[in-house]
């Protein structure tokens, strides 16, 4: 997978960022820390937000050591935890206290899967990271987002990182109230709920990235938002997820199958950095608008169940209503 992707598009070959704000969630490892590297070496400023700072530090300091060059591109760090809202409404007002400009949003961090627990305000942490979190961190930036797409050849776009997982949620989902957030999944076997939960949660997060250009569509405002599909990625998450199999025979196949069919990080960060920079999303906004992009940088397009409308306007506004609650 990894080299024919290498053929079809290639980073390096993307036009010069300098002077262009680029915000990652999730950027201090794996997939975040290649996405973030690709763009530094195109000259753009980016800002690594991750929890806890040093895990942030620390990823420039090593993206500093492998070298930022040619294009000389500067790293900043930005404290981020998804799992609280307030945090996150703090986290955005921080960086627009230290920029005038914001050119790209990209949404990686994620939880990938996970036992079932639900945070203090009662949503479960698949749903509050991957999806209510985010939707705090993008609303809250929206303003500054907006101020940088009013001037004159600008090119602002969101960009987030989902799953194919998310095709595989097959029942009606009813976005009414706030137990809406938390389906268990029981009744999968193991290690089959979590990642039914993650699935779901990748659901919403597309359905919401539809919904947006809808909205900012209807107002106007000439930002992209799109959604990419990594691939089957070695990354950290998958690492952690094969921990909790332990040992035995699905453990043994699961690692097998990993390290034979994964891609590595550096190279299925393409089709995310292809969203974020390259002309021809610019150039065809009709095409890319509420897109779905998969390996390498192929626009798949969204299924119905995640462009439905109605669907998308119930898990906006109830995501707004639970926000209200928490007091955000």
């Amino acid at each position: 997978m990894g080299l024919s992707q290498s053929k079809k598009f290639n980073p390096a070959n993307l036009p010069d960022l300098s002077g262009k704000v680029i915000v990652i969630t999730g950027g201090a490892a794996g997939l975040g820390f290649a996405i973030t590297q690709h763009l530094v070496r195109k000259g753009a400023k980016v800002y690594i937000a991750a929890r806890p700072i040093d895990r942030a530090e620390d990823a420039i300091k090593r993206l500093k050591a492998a070298g930022t060059g040619p294009g000389n591109g500067q790293l900043e760090s930005l404290e981020l935890d998804l799992i609280d809202p307030h945090f996150v409404k703090r986290a955005a007002e921080e960086f627009m206290r230290r920029e005038s400009r914001l050119d790209v949003l990209i949404n990686c961090a994620a939880i990938m899967m996970c036992p079932y627990q639900k945070t203090n305000y009662g949503i479960q942490d698949v749903v509050m990271v991957n999806h209510i979190g985010h939707f705090v961190f993008i609303k809250t930036l929206l303003p500054i987002l907006k101020k940088t797409a009013s001037e004159p050849n600008s090119d602002v776009r969101i960009v987030v990182v989902s799953s194919d997982g998310y095709d595989a949620v097959r029942h009606d989902v009813s976005l009414k109230t706030i137990e809406d957030f938390n389906p268990e999944y029981k009744d999968a076997v193991f290690p089959w709920p979590s990642l039914q939960r993650y699935c779901f949660s990748k659901l919403l997060v597309c359905m919401n990235v539809v919904e947006l250009q809808r909205r900012l569509d209807e107002e106007g405002v000439p930002i992209i938002v799109l959604s990419t599909h990594p691939g089957a990625v070695n990354s950290d998450g998958a690492q952690k997820w094969l921990a909790t199999l332990g040992t035995g025979f699905l453990a043994t196949l699961a690692t097998w199958i990993v390290s034979l069919f994964f891609t590595f990080p550096t190279i299925a960060a393409y089709g995310t950095v292809f969203a974020a920079a390259a002309p021809e999303v610019r150039a065809e906004p009709r095409k890319y608008r509420a897109s779905y992009i998969t390996p390498p940088t192929k626009n798949t397009g969204l299924n119905a169940r995640a462009r439905d409308p109605v669907a998308g306007k119930d898990l906006w506004e109830l995501t707004e209503r639970t926000l209200k609650d928490i007091g955000v």
